[in-house]
């Protein structure tokens, strides 16, 4: 069966390589689990946008990694409107798509959200909070993430 890969498989390939695998473990595993797609004409023109938008969000070096760096702890206020409660509480949470969407409306450059690390999992409370960025294994970017009530 021939697959094109949508997201990082351990022993077999990258988004947007095309592989070979035997048709249970493609039939049962990666295309329920949204791991693969099947391999055609339209599908190769995915994987064409798949790897574009791969791209943007990549760091290609150290040199890179220390501009976006700079771009991020230079932004003025990162901020987010969240629903809350009464009591300071918000209605679900923070998530790290919510602070990398913020980091792009304030501004600064696009961010991968697997890259950032909040303080617990999960923001639950408005106030200002220590948001880390990991943009390459020697380049950290911090900065304040300042949740308000909306």
């Amino acid at each position: 069966m021939k697959l094109i890969l949508t997201a990082d498989v351990d022993n077999l390939g990258a988004p947007g390589d095309t592989v070979e695998v035997k048709d249970g473990y493609g039939r049962n595993y990666l295309l329920p689990r949204g791991l693969a797609i099947v391999a055609s004409r339209g599908a190769q023109k995915q994987v064409e946008g798949i790897r574009r938008a791969q791209d943007a969000r990549k760091v290609r070096n150290l040199d890179h990694a220390n501009e976006l760096k700079q771009a991020i702890e230079g932004l003025e206020a990162v901020s987010l409107s969240v629903k809350t409660a009464g009591t300071g509480k918000l209605f679900g949470s923070v998530t790290q798509a919510d602070v990398a969407a913020a980091i792009k409306s304030a501004g600064g450059p696009v961010v991968d959200k697997r890259s950032i690390e909040l303080p617990k999992s999960h923001i639950k409370t408005i106030g200002k909070h220590d948001v880390v960025v990991h943009l390459h294994p020697d380049v950290i970017a911090k900065f304040d993430l300042q949740v308000a009530a909306n």
